[in-house]
């Protein structure tokens, strides 16, 4: 890892959260309402189809086995569900685009319970899930918007039969319905009693530009999982510019290992419902609202963990509510993390305001660049002394394997180098 100079790091904070034509120069013109600004500055009207590439219209219920193959495009063109008994396997560099809408209207991919996916992209070909409004094609990795637009549709949504721990009116339930599916599709439900239950494999698997409002106050995930087992394999992943969470996990016990999660306006990563698994080696960019970390306790009684995040990187940029947000009956822990872009005139008291949980989890273990003489002892807060140690930028022990990252738009963007990863 290189120094990064103090006052580029602040330039830069600045930088990544407005729109810009490329990675060296702003674009001079801002889009009216109703249009979206693309990488080269000019707008196009939202939702645009791309008639000119061909596509596949999807829609519905997905029965039986079915295979997107590379060089295609698929268009969810409502909310697509994978129903039980069912494998959807989707090939490397296939580019998956949901259209606009809102509530009922809202697009995105399920997977149901007792169904499964397998979405085997590579490091060069990696598969792309993103907005109508985006003009990539098959080929390509950098799609064509900017990489701070949300909300133009809703996300991958993977439902499983592990444990969670959640209750309603009548006290501890064993399944719930997923935020985001109507109450009257069973394919909504999530959780079970397998914890080593299998939704499948998602493998080079980006997502883009989701996270579009399907009622009063609730978004979609970039990448929900609910109630998914361990038996299912989670890995390199990225979460670009969504609206809601970036990743959040409702119980079960799966596994993630190399995450990135970046521009998202609320958490980045976010556990409910007493998640028994691991993340390990993530980057997260950036937030543009709500916490790098939010770790809630379980809903019910059941207890189950811990769940447990390890090498990770955490660019905080300037509109982070947290670095990390707990609940005191979390059963997580998150440990040997490094924390920079932290600026002069951020809020202290976004720093740890609680410590550790119900103390299943393992944290500590944390290193962090403060730019500008912030005050540092502020900002470790709850912290236990000794768990959290400045260090000059990018001079850390501890955080995230940065070259296996080479494969995401962040990197390819140039985003990654421009921070100093």
């Amino acid at each position: 890892m290189g120094f990064l100079n103090p006052h580029t790091l602040s330039l830069l904070v600045i930088g990544l959260a407005i729109s810009s034509c490329t990675s060296d120069n702003e674009c001079d013109t801002v889009c009216p309402a109703g249009t979206f600004q693309l990488l080269d500055c000019t707008c196009i009207d939202e939702f645009d189809p791309n008639d000119s590439i061909e596509s596949i219209d999807i829609q519905g219920e997905i029965s039986s086995d079915q295979t997107w193959t590379t060089g295609n495009i698929y268009i969810l063109n409502d909310r697509v569900t994978v129903v039980d008994g069912a494998t959807l396997t989707i090939e490397p560099g296939v580019i998956v685009k949901g259209v606009g809408g809102t509530g009922a209207d809202a697009s995105a991919l399920v997977i149901a319970r007792g169904s499964q996916i397998n979405a085997l992209g590579t490091a060069d070909n990696p598969i792309v899930f993103t907005s109508t409004a985006d003009g990539i094609e098959p080929g390509e990795n950098v799609g064509t918007l900017n990489p701070d637009i949300n909300g133009l549709w809703g996300g991958l949504i993977v439902l499983g039969s592990a444990p969670i721990s959640a209750s309603n009116d009548s006290g501890d339930v064993s399944e719930v319905q997923i935020d985001g599916i109507p109450t009257s599709d069973p394919n909504g439900l999530y959780g079970g009693d397998d914890p080593d239950d299998s939704s499948g494999v998602i493998s080079y698997v980006s997502i883009r530009h989701g996270g579009t409002n399907i009622g009063e106050g609730n978004e979609i995930n970039g990448l929900t999982l609910g109630g998914v087992g361990a038996g299912t394999t989670i890995e390199f992943v990225e979460v670009l510019g969504n609206q809601d969470d970036g990743i959040e996990i409702f119980g079960g016990t799966v596994s993630l290992t190399n995450a990135l999660v970046w521009n998202c306006g609320d958490d980045s990563m976010d556990t409910d419902q007493a998640w028994n698994g691991t993340v390990d080696n993530f980057i997260i960019l950036t937030p543009t609202g709500g916490s790098a970390f939010e770790l809630d306790g379980p809903e019910g009684s059941l207890s189950q963990g811990p769940g447990q995040f390890t090498n990770g990187t955490v660019f905080a940029g300037s509109n982070i509510d947290h670095l990390a947000d707990w609940d005191d009956s979390t059963n997580c822990g998150i440990q040997n993390i490094y924390f920079f872009g932290i600026e002069a005139d951020y809020d202290a008291s976004a720093g740890f305001e609680t410590w550790g949980g119900d103390g299943t989890g393992v944290s500590g273990a944390f290193q962090f660049s403060a730019e500008g003489g912030f005050d540092s002892e502020t900002l470790v807060g709850a912290a236990p002394m000794g768990e959290v140690t400045e260090v000059e930028t990018l001079m850390n022990a501890v955080g995230a394997d940065v070259s296996v990252f080479g494969w995401t738009v962040a990197a390819q963007s140039g985003t990654l180098a421009t921070l100093g990863l």
